[in-house]
């Protein structure tokens, strides 16, 4: 059998497995909904898992993904076997889904990272010399740190101050420059306008990178329609739990960036000279990739967007509303956010129980309720502070703090009645 033939068998498969645009599917099941969690008292209850935003259980066609590909499971690339011809048109067509699941250009990369971190780091060692880089402090740490020169703006009071501070920034840098801003708050969940700051950023001879991590769980994104110059996002959020993350975007500057890891795969010869790839993305992949973890994450893409995105937030949004009403009306309980409880988010929320710190809130759920929620800084100390309303840096330092709900598919309306009863529960020992 022909490469070829192996290649176009392998898309022919992945099309198969996508209806079309105009068809749906039910929303798929999650790996563990019916996991049990031992609870006080020794008694097994149904997990409520309320931790989306860290990581997301695994879909179970993202499984059967995943099985379906051990048989033939080789290394990928320059392989005359058939299982390494085979591997190598699934890693590649991985690429292929992605690049159709984001909206991006025919002819912007495609570079498999770990997760989101790996990929902004990837970026950053990229930026041409001299390049300034402008990020709000209510930035993940993944989108705040890795930048080589960075000027820094204090968390805006609404989205239109968040555009004209990125314009007055923007302004007032000559040389290269990268705007970088989440698309969805990991800490509230609120949508930024990431529209108008790619206007703006352009506008100013800037280009922008999005971190995508906890909007493409939730909502669905089209670089190309939002005029983005890079994407930023991980397998572990989006359903695909296998170590996979992906940047999207532009090649120039990644055609011409230092190779982030040197080693095989990455270059075209090796003799007295190294002659790297210009091509971004076996320049940016040496060694083995993850291939597996690249066929998982394809595999949520075409799973979520067979769903369909309408069922999808629709069912999000009335979960998220429910929840959030019931916090609300439990006193003591304070909701976190930047812009207000009208502004629109995606199923996260973070909140305070006066009289109790976040770590014993979500220690309590967890060993009397078997609910799972995140608590401390959420990797994004500056911008908690901010809303907290406290200078207190410290990590392990429970009163400088907040408790983290996020859902999901998967998460049920007894889910968030559960919580909901739990909190009130426990203020009522107060």
């Amino acid at each position: 059998m022909s490469t070829l033939t192996i290649f176009n068998a392998a898309a022919r498969d992945a099309a198969e497995a996508t209806p079309s645009a105009t068809t749906s599917r039910p929303i798929p099941a999650v790996i563990g909904a019916d996991l049990e969690v031992p609870v006080k008292g020794g008694r097994l209850v149904g997990y409520a898992n309320l931790d989306y935003a860290a990581s997301a259980p695994c879909l179970e066609p993202v499984s059967a993904a995943v099985a379906a590909a051990l048989p033939a499971y080789s290394s990928v690339h320059r392989g005359a076997g058939y299982a390494s011809q085979l591997t190598t048109a699934r890693y590649e067509q991985a690429r292929h889904t992605v690049r159709a699941f984001v909206g991006a250009r025919p002819d912007d990369a495609v570079i498999f990272t770990r997760n989101t971190t790996d990929a902004t780091n990837l970026l950053a060692g990229c930026l041409p010399a001299g390049t300034t880089t402008v990020v709000f402090d209510t930035e993940h740490h993944a989108s705040l740190l890795p930048w080589p020169q960075a000027v820094r703006l204090a968390p805006p009071a609404f989205p239109g101050a968040a555009v004209r501070a990125a314009d007055e920034a923007l302004a007032a840098i000559d040389g290269p420059k990268l705007l970088v801003v989440t698309a969805a708050s990991n800490v509230t969940g609120e949508l930024w306008p990431i529209a108008a700051l790619a206007h703006i950023a352009h506008r100013h001879g800037a280009r922008i990178l999005v971190d995508a991590a906890q909007l493409v769980p939730h909502r669905k994104l089209n670089l190309t329609a939002l005029d983005l110059d890079y994407v930023a996002f991980s397998g572990h959020k989006l359903y695909a739990p296998f170590g996979a993350g992906v940047l999207i975007g532009r090649r120039d500057w990644l055609a011409e960036g230092e190779p982030y890891l040197k080693g095989g795969g990455a270059v075209r010869s090796v003799g007295d000279d190294v002659e790297w790839h210009d091509d971004p993305e076996p320049r940016h992949e040496a060694g083995t990739p993850n291939v597996l973890g690249a066929i998982a994450l394809a595999a949520a893409c075409d799973a979520l967007s067979a769903t369909g995105w309408t069922e999808l937030v629709r069912e999000e949004e009335r979960l998220i509303a429910r929840l959030r009403a019931g916090l609300a009306s439990i006193p003591g309980v304070r909701e976190l956010s930047l812009w207000g409880d009208d502004h629109p988010r995606v199923g996260i929320v973070s909140f305070t129980v006066a009289g109790y710190s976040a770590r014993e809130v979500a220690e309590a759920l967890s060993g009397e309720y078997g609910i799972g929620v995140r608590d401390g800084k959420f990797c994004a100390h500056p911008f908690v502070r901010h809303l907290l309303g406290t200078a207190d840096g410290g990590c392990e330092d429970g009163t400088a703090s907040a408790v983290r709900a996020s859902i999901g598919i998967g998460t049920t309306q007894e889910h968030v009645d559960r919580l909901v009863e739990a909190v009130r529960d426990l203020v009522s020992r107060r």
